[in-house]
């Protein structure tokens, strides 16, 4: 085995063969696309999808994509089809197999099993020549002219087209079902996805203590104030508990270089007027692009004027949002 002296050549040509051949794919598109998407937007049932080999694995992704964006799926190997897996397909399902070639045995012997069924095949497939393509009922095109290896023999720019080709049909059927952010946040409640995508203000704020003074407190309670509730702020209130403002650390400082003498200040005096607010139904994601957007840290909580709380970057960050 001999090093290579620059990799990075091989590696630039591959993608740009791979990028080249999704390129070429495009052009191809047609209305066969069209049949694809809207056959399966009429269905009752689920997309069934298979393959074999590195197929297979395309085939894999492509459910998870489909699941995760409002289409239900499921993957049968081909393989595993004639040994009894043929049972999951359902009336009311749609097929989608997947092969390069296809005309591999294994697809030969599957494609009339599945047309017994009654259900409707799409081949996805590059050669639309072939023995699949010839046979489905409907035929994506994932038209590879060769693979990026040297020798023209590893599933290379073939699965990538396969796979591009299928997020365009989750993207195409996503929008057909006018799926939402909520849509999706239901399907990924996990994680710092589904966090960015549910998790409110409300669901926060409630967690933290919420310092607060009167317009009329003087400066030095309104500092033991923002120092005993450890938030590095104080919101200021009206006689008749509304908003006036927010004492921060920040606005401390600011007053220390202006006089030495505070005794006679009250809050009103140094307070930030009309300060950045959230509302408690705003989502938490909101909230981490106002404070990035204004480098501040923390922001008040107000509802229809009324002090909620407060919430803090620390917040977001052990949220994992960040």
């Amino acid at each position: 085995m001999k090093l290579l002296k620059n990799p990075q050549l091989i590696a630039r040509q591959v993608l740009l063969d791979e990028a080249e051949a999704i390129r070429k794919v495009t052009e191809r598109l047609d209305n066969r696309f069209d049949d694809c998407v809207n056959k399966i937007l009429s269905i009752s049932g689920r997309v069934v999808v298979t393959g074999i080999g590195k197929s297979a694995i395309i085939g894999q992704k492509i459910v998870a994509t489909l699941n995760s964006t409002g289409t239900p799926s499921l993957f049968m190997h081909a393989a595993d089809a004639i040994h009894g897996d043929l049972g999951m397909i359902q009336d009311g399902d749609v097929v989608i197999a997947i092969s390069r070639s296809g005309n591999t045995p294994e697809i030969k012997v599957l494609v009339p099993l599945l047309k017994r069924t009654g259900v409707p095949l799409i081949g996805m497939v590059s050669d639309t020549g072939s023995y699949l393509a010839c046979h489905s009922d409907y035929v994506l095109e994932a038209y590879a002219e060769r693979e990026a290896d040297p020798l023209d023999l590893a599933p290379t720019t073939s699965t990538t087209v396969a796979l591009a080709l299928g997020d365009a049909l989750a993207v195409s059927l996503l929008v057909g079902r006018d799926f939402t952010r909520q849509d999706f946040a239901r399907y990924h409640p996990g994680g710092a996805l589904g966090k960015k995508l549910y998790l409110k203000v409300a669901d926060i704020y409630p967690h933290n203590a919420c310092p607060s003074v009167s317009v009329t407190t003087p400066v030095k309670e309104a500092i033991i104030e923002i120092s005993s509730k450890r938030l590095g702020a104080t919101a200021v209130l009206h006689a008749d508990g509304t908003l006036a403002g927010i004492i921060t650390d920040g606005d401390v400082r600011r007053m220390l270089n202006r006089t030495d003498d505070f005794r006679t200040l009250v809050a009103q005096d140094i307070m930030t007027v009309s300060p950045v607010c959230v509302c408690s139904d705003d989502y938490a994601v909101r909230a981490l692009e106002i404070m990035q957007e204004r480098n501040i840290t923390q922001l008040v909580v107000v509802d229809d004027g009324i002090l909620q709380g407060f919430v803090h970057l620390h917040d977001l960050l052990k949220e994992g949002i960040v």
